[in-house]
């Protein structure tokens, strides 16, 4: 795997995200302030459908933004949780499988690929994904499962 760095606007760190959802087996720890790239909830979805063990933090501000996938993802069944704080979940990174960590600045949005000067980056660095680990844990711990409106 390596490392690897992409940049935005285009579509290269969009496909990068994709290209490591498409590739966990087992799991897939998502934190992230936001989801509203339709092609990335996709991927997430089939991932779950595939047999991986999702789970995903948010921010419960933004799941009630237009356009948020959130919801709808946790409506499939996906394990998901947000930060109830007054401050904000402002995370922006993923672990595959427990062996890979994606971050950076890239919102997982449309506008990100279209519009905005952002970045992502990727590492197998096994310090790196154990320290990007044990904060997801602790945000699961901490973090009070999404309440949907029919519920």
């Amino acid at each position: 795997m390596g490392n690897h760095v992409y940049f935005s606007p285009g579509d290269d760190c969009v496909n990068h995200i994709i290209d490591l959802i498409n590739e966990a087996y087992n799991h897939l720890d998502i934190c992230v302030f936001t989801i509203s790239d339709d092609r990335i909830t996709r991927a997430i979805v089939d991932a779950m459908k595939n047999g991986v063990e999702v789970r995903i933090i948010s921010d419960n501000f933004k799941v009630l933004d237009i356009g948020s996938d959130v919801e709808d993802l946790s409506r499939v069944g996906i394990p998901t949780k947000v930060d109830t704080t007054d401050n904000h979940m402002y995370h922006k990174f993923c672990v595959v499988d427990k062996k890979i960590v994606l971050t950076g600045s890239y919102n997982w949005t449309r506008s990100a690929a279209l519009y905005n000067q952002e970045n992502v980056i990727s590492t197998d660095d096994e310090l790196v994904v154990e320290k990007f680990l044990t904060e997801f844990e602790k945000l699961w711990l901490t973090c009070e499962q999404l309440q949907l409106d029919s519920e």
